[in-house]
Order: structure tokens, then C-alpha cells, then sequence
């Protein structure tokens, strides 16, 4: 077992990792910018490194000084989080090229899965269905022109290297195919530095529904069942709920067993979660695989009884998993918390938060690094902090969220609270009838 693991990350995820490993009797190592100085990962770390000033390029994606930081320090493991490094494949083989175990997917792991097109062809070979698309990266406009009209529109152009939604373009029709077309691959090339773009069929009505899986160096991998992502804005997700009050019993074997299979097929070690669109009749397809720990990741911890960061830790020390696979006993859900105000478009709103007090009570879980007198940078996501209830019941759920939040206050700045406490009021979502465009007809009050 590890003696010592650095945790690549910030805020309430590196304390959250810090949590498990001193519970484990392992000792850990912080890195913070000058601008997270005060932040309570720091505090209740044993050694904390200084590792550059407030932007991230200059300081939690310096891989360097990173790797530098591990070695004086004599941690012979990273925990990268979610975000950053998570998921760079440079930085996995940096870390084991330095005799480092990254607790996270390898280096070809992350490269097999990170690039969209690779992944899908790859989860074509392991027989998990996949959205109709072009095979591959596309060479042409007149190429992607030609299997639109072949395959029907709407159609759905995709960025190859992309995420958080940007080189992504719905087209309904044959018209505004290539001013999507001009317009995707230059936002692509501005935001990653590549404008390859692929393409598959716009699925209508669609929900985001991902598995957890969890694989071992042995090839071993087994699902611990769903998350529903489909509240979502501009791609990112505002809340999550398991089990999915879309799913049934016979979509949730199913589901599982392709993720299973996906994961076992690649030989993948370590926390992943393999997320699918759903149609309206239950048809699932692959969308893409995320090699690292989610946000949202708690709700599973708390509906199956199982601790995600320790199972990771535990994989990557070479301990074999049971193999089981899991269902939810309970009903859980996540609302995360951004210094945002819901009432400008979700402006960020940073500053110093001048009163803080949590909710709390049987089922209510608060992964948080915010206090009465902390700064929230500008310079970061604006996440900070996911409350998290769980219940016997899905109404009981929504009944303890309502309560949490109205106990939850936070002042100094704009916090998201006030959408989701009119989130959990809102008919169509009382009702589990939300997909992911729910959030474009949604007027906050």
C-alpha cells in the first residue's frame, strides 16, 4: 500500500481524497497556488507544497513542478482528481517515468478513450452500440455533406478533441450544415488546438445516463448501476440523481453489461464511468468514457455503500475488486453548489463569502471547501460545493433536497441555490420527465 499520495487537484475534491487516505492511515501531500492559500485542503493535508501563482497554467498544470513537488516530498502516488491532469496522458507516463503511480487510467488508457472518434471505433469492436456516424475523423465538408443527407438529418457535428460542449453543432437541415461545419471547427481549433470533427445522428429527446465501472489490473471490471446527468446547461451538468427515474430493471442489466464490456474489452484499471445518450424508447448508444473520478460520483457512494476513492486507491495498489455488480437500495441526488447568479445567465460570482451555514440531518452529505471568511478565486470553476441527499424513496429525495436547501446559507456572493430549490418545485422534474434539453424551456423566478 502506498505511504504517501499527492493530490494533483483543489477544493473540495482534493479534500475529499485527503478524507479516504488519512482514514486508510496513508499520508498525504497538497499543492495550491498562491491564490488557494487558505483553502481547507491545505489545512488538513500533512505537508502542503506551493506550486506557482493563481492561474492554472502557471500552477495545477505544471506538470513539472508537480512531479517536483511528489519527489521532495517522497509521495510515491498522484491522485489527480477530476479536471486538470485527470486526464492526460502526458502526465500519466511523466508519472510513471518517474517511478510515480498515477491513480488513474494509463497512458494509453486515456488516449484510447480520450479522443472521441478512437473511442467510439474501439467500442464499435467490442460490440456496445454506438450513435450512427461517420467512421472516423471526416476528411471533407463534402464528406460529412454526403453521409448527413445518407444517414438523415438532424445530425450532430462533434469536435474530436472537444468537451464541455464547444465544437458541438446540431443541424436540422441541409442549409445550415456547413455554416455549422465553418463555424464547429473553428471554435475546435480555437478551444484544443484541433479542428478534426466527426459526426453521428442527433438523438431526440435524449437523456444522459452514464454507468460507474470499476476495473482491476487483473482485467476485472464490474458496474456499480447509473446516474441521470440530464439537467444540464450548456453541456454542464446542474444536478444528478440515481437510480434514473427513466430507467427499468431489464435497461439497467443491460446498460451495465455494456459497460462492463467496454471496460474489460480495453483492460481498464481504475474509477471510470462509461456515459450513454437514451432515447424515449430506451435505446441506448455509447457517447464517451470518462478515465478518472466524476463530480458527481457521491450519490453512488451513497445508494450502494461504497467508497469510489478508496477503490481506486486500493486498484491501483494492485488489490483485486470483487467483481460484483451493483443496484441501488437507495435514492440519492446532487445539486452542486456555483458561485453563480442564477438570475444573470449564471454569472460567476466570486468574492468572499461573509456567512456560511450548512444544512444538516440524517442522508444530507456536503463535499465542500467554502467557510464563513474563504475567498473564492475568479481564476477556477465556479463549483463549491455538492449537497447531496439520499432517502428510501425518490419523493423523499426531493422533499429532503427542498429542506437542505432552504437550510443552506451562504452569503457574500451569488450561489446556484436559489434554481435548484425552483428546480425541486418544477412539475416535469417532480415528475422524472426531463431530458437534456429541459433546461432550454426553464425560466428562472
Amino acid at each position: 500500500m502506498f505511504k504517501k499520495i499527492l493530490i494533483a487537484n483543489r477544493g473540495e475534491i482534493a479534500l475529499r481524497v485527503i478524507r479516504t487516505c488519512k482514514e486508510m492511515g496513508i499520508k498525504t501531500v497538497a499543492v495550491y497556488s498562491k491564490a488557494d492559500a487558505e483553502s481547507l485542503h491545505v489545512r488538513f493535508a500533512d505537508e502542503a507544497v506551493c506550486i506557482g501563482p493563481a492561474p492554472s497554467n502557471e500552477s495545477y498544470l505544471k506538470m513539472d513542478r508537480i512531479i517536483a513537488a511528489a519527489e521532495i516530498t517522497n509521495a510515491d502516488a498522484i491522485h489527480p482528481g477530476y479536471g486538470f491532469l485527470s486526464e492526460n496522458a502526458k502526465f500519466s507516463k511523466l508519472c510513471e517515468e518517474h517511478d510515480i503511480k498515477f491513480i488513474g487510467a494509463s497512458e494509453e488508457m486515456i488516449s484510447k478513450m480520450g479522443d472521441k472518434a478512437t473511442a467510439k471505433a474501439t467500442m464499435i469492436a467490442a460490440g456496445v452500440p454506438c450513435i450512427p456516424g461517420s467512421e472516423g475523423i471526416l476528411d471533407s465538408y463534402e464528406e460529412a455533406e454526403k453521409i448527413a443527407v445518407d444517414m438523415g438529418f438532424p445530425v450532430m457535428l462533434k469536435a474530436t478533441a472537444g468537451g464541455g460542449g464547444k465544437g458541438m453543432r446540431a443541424v436540422w437541415n441541409k442549409e445550415d450544415l456547413k455554416p455549422a461545419w465553418d463555424s464547429a471547427r473553428m471554435e475546435a481549433k480555437a478551444s484544443f488546438g484541433n479542428d478534426g470533427m466527426y459526426m453521428e445522428k442527433l438523438i431526440e429527446e435524449p437523456r444522459h445516463i452514464e454507468i460507474q465501472i470499476v476495473g482491476d489490473s487483473f482485467g476485472k471490471a464490474c458496474h456499480l448501476s447509473e446516474r441521470d446527468c440530464s439537467v444540464q446547461r450548456r453541456h454542464q451538468k446542474l444536478t444528478e440523481e440515481t437510480p434514473s427515474p427513466f430507467m427499468t430493471d431489464e435497461l439497467r442489466d443491460a446498460m451495465g453489461e455494456a459497460a462492463v464490456k467496454a471496460a474489460e474489452y480495453i483492460k481498464y484499471e481504475g474509477a471510470g464511468t462509461v456515459e450513454f445518450l437514451v432515447d424515449k424508447h430506451r435505446n441506448f448508444y455509447f457517447m464517451e468514457m470518462n478515465t478518472r473520478i466524476q463530480v458527481e460520483h457521491p450519490i453512488t457512494e451513497e445508494v450502494v455503500d461504497y467508497d469510489l476513492i478508496r477503490e481506486q486507491i486500493l486498484v491501483a495498489a494492485g488489490v483485486p475488486i470483487s467483481g460484483k455488480n451493483y443496484t441501488p437500495q437507495l435514492h440519492s441526488i446532487e445539486c452542486r453548489i456555483n458561485a453563480e447568479d442564477p438570475h444573470k445567465n449564471f454569472r460567476p460570482s466570486p468574492g468572499k463569502i461573509t456567512s456560511y451555514h450548512e444544512p444538516g440531518g440524517h442522508g444530507v452529505r456536503i463535499d465542500t471547501h467554502a467557510y464563513a471568511g474563504y475567498t473564492i478565486p475568479p481564476n477556477y470553476d465556479s463549483m463549491i460545493a455538492k449537497l447531496i441527499v439520499t432517502a428510501q424513496t425518490r419523493e423523499e429525495a426531493i422533499n429532503k433536497m427542498k429542506r437542505a436547501l432552504d437550510e443552506y446559507i451562504i452569503e457574500g456572493i451569488k450561489t446556484t441555490i436559489p434554481f435548484h430549490r425552483q428546480l425541486m418545485d418544477h412539475p416535469d422534474y417532480v415528475a422524472g420527465n426531463y431530458t437534456t434539453k429541459f433546461m432550454e424551456d426553464f425560466e428562472i423566478k
